[in-house]
């Protein structure tokens, strides 16, 4: 599955169109992440818990979009744009959507 953030596939063309695809997951942080990044506030430096859900989510969100893609017959996914949103305190979206299409 080709998926892109631009409006199509260079060298190649769109031959199908399937509309809107999209994925998303809902994901709690974790207490003792928490803690953790509070004494890394303190410190400075990159929260590695919070990198590795935040990487673990949009992989999770990417891979329904694109089983969702495919269930439509789509071999490519274009306009990918990623979005996130807060549902609950210490609970976030990570919404990823995108225009399902066939390319030749």
């Amino acid at each position: 599955m080709i998926v892109t953030n631009i409006d199509h596939v260079p060298g190649q063309n769109i031959v199908e169109h399937f509309g809107l695809v999209s994925g998303s997951t809902i994901r709690a942080k974790h207490i003792g992440k928490d803690i953790m990044a509070g004494l890394k506030n303190l410190v400075g430096g990159e929260l590695k818990g919070y990198t590795q859900l935040l990487q673990e989510s949009r992989d999770q969100a990417l891979e329904r979009m694109i089983a969702q893609a495919r269930q439509l017959g789509a071999n490519a996914v274009i306009n990918v744009r990623f979005s996130t949103s807060s549902v609950a305190q210490g609970a976030a979206e990570l919404y990823v959507y995108g225009t399902a299409v066939k390319v030749q």
